[in-house]
């Protein structure tokens, strides 16, 4: 059984805006796995689906074997989420927000908020105010409150948002340290492609409501080869037209603004470069990345979409 299971998800809202449409996909037990796009892309809108909070349009979606649509509190028993949003009580102490939520679970016992309290970094905050946290802290204490619960599936619905370079670099080794401790399987939503490629066993790409790709991101980086060329020029559109033409470029290369990426693969950067009827500026190679693979298949800029 797979612990997280959608089969042609789909969420139409009134106006018939399409926000997620006919998503497919698994998550094995014990999986990492990424739902990576900007704001926008329908990744929120499929966790929302799969924690019950927002029902599906159409399609069918399990969690932990459990239809969330039609048992939905058993799905909820098997689950916990840590949304985009603070969802903690800036009143009370990170102590009180996490006794409070496992009361209301009926679960979590003095062992398990201080097995919590270690893994998460927060023993020495634990009995100050939420409101004296940084937004790190507070993120950490986030995970640790849906944690008491023990859920076999977590959801992190962009857990680094908003957070300064540092303490984002900081929550992700708190969140890749998570299945080092228990048994867990995470589902994560991001845009940021650092966090994809760190934490992440495999990676859907979602864009416009639709997937566009998913596997490990190794073998997505894989599909364009070992080298890139990158360079710039005043028609990209048209020079990319006539490298492929001369067989200098595939069906993997592509433009963004002025910028020409083209995969190597078989070919020299010297090769591509002959074909190239005018002069390019800021010539450079390097390895794929993330970003390329996303780029390619979309033709839009993550970052500048997020």
């Amino acid at each position: 059984m797979h612990a997280i299971e959608a089969q042609s998800l789909t969420k139409t809202y009134t106006g018939g805006v399409d926000a997620v449409k006919g998503l497919d996909f698994e998550v094995e037990a014990g999986e990492v796995f990424g739902l990576l796009g900007p704001n926008g892309a329908g990744k929120s809108t499929t966790v929302g689906m799969l924690t019950t909070t927002i029902i599906p349009t159409g399609g069918r979606a399990l969690v932990g074997g459990y239809d969330v649509a039609e048992q939905p509190l058993l799905a909820r028993g098997v689950s916990s989420v840590v949304f985009q949003d603070p969802v903690v009580d800036r009143s009370l102490t990170g102590r009180d927000n996490i006794e409070l939520h496992a009361r209301l679970w009926g679960a979590g016992s003095q062992g398990r908020m201080q097995e919590l309290t270690d893994a998460l970094g927060l023993a020495d905050l634990i009995d100050r105010p939420v409101s004296s946290y940084s937004g790190g802290e507070r993120r950490r204490l986030e995970i640790a409150r849906a944690l008491v619960s023990e859920p076999a599936v977590l959801f992190l619905d962009e857990p680094t948002v908003g957070l300064d370079p540092r303490i984002r670099h900081e929550l992700l080794d708190v969140i890749a340290g998570l299945r080092a401790r228990q048994e867990l399987t995470i589902l994560v939503t991001t845009h940021y492609l650092d966090e994809a490629e760190r934490l992440c066993d495999r990676v859907a790409i979602v864009h416009e409501g639709s997937m566009v790709a998913l596997d490990r991101p190794q073998a997505l980086q894989a599909r364009l080869g070992s080298e890139i060329l990158e360079f710039r020029v005043d028609d990209p559109v048209a020079t990319l037209a006539a490298l492929r033409l001369k067989r200098l470029a595939s069906a993997d290369a592509f433009t963004v603004g002025a910028r020409l990426t083209v995969p190597l693969h078989e070919h020299s950067a010297a090769d591509v470069l002959a074909g190239v009827d005018v002069h390019p500026a800021e010539i450079s190679t390097r390895v794929p990345t993330l970003d390329d693979v996303y780029l390619q298949l979309t033709g839009a800029e993550l970052a500048d979409a997020a």
